[in-house]
């Protein structure tokens, strides 16, 4: 395979990604890039929504998570990063054990090592106050490097500047 040299602007330096995904190769996907942008020296922002706050949540598992019914019922939904199924033959839940499997023999690092590089990169993790509020998620349910939960006016201020990929 050959390899390309990659030439970075320098006034380009910032990334911010808005994770809406909790299906395991689109959270792979979020921090992959992250964390290969942050060891490049990019500051990187993270902005987690909706499904997308399986990715950061707490408590793995398929749990009733969230404040009245209807939330606590979404929670049983969301089980966290060992949960998370795959966007694509998911086969019936095994795939991301597949996937896993196969990240680990071809020494990949899997979605649960990306996190952990994620977090020791620095990279600037946010929730969204307004899916949170629909999903019934408070800020104890997540992962404590989360910096802050804000709404989008907020997060747009914080990635202005910089690439944004939505995911």
């Amino acid at each position: 395979m050959a390899t390309t040299e990659i030439k970075l602007d320098p006034t380009t330096k910032k990334l911010s990604i808005i994770g809406f995904s909790g299906d395991f190769d689109k959270l792979v996907a979020v921090f992959t890039l992250a964390t290969g942008a942050a060891a490049v020296g990019y500051e990187v922002n993270l902005f987690f929504t909706f499904w997308g706050l399986d990715g950061i949540k707490i408590k793995q598992g398929r749990s009733p998570v969230g404040k009245g019914f209807l939330p606590k019922v979404f929670g049983l939904f969301m089980g966290g990063l060992k949960s998370a199924p795959v966007s694509r033959l998911n086969f019936g839940g095994i795939s991301p054990a597949i996937f896993r499997y196969l990240m680990r023999k071809n020494n990949v690092a899997t979605l649960e090592e990306l996190v952990e590089a994620a977090k020791v990169l620095g990279i600037n993790f946010y929730a969204c106050e307004m899916a949170m509020h629909i999903l019934g998620i408070q800020k104890s349910d997540l992962i404590p490097e989360v910096k802050e939960v804000l709404g989008v006016a907020s997060f747009l201020k914080i990635a202005d500047g910089g690439q944004t990929l939505f995911i």
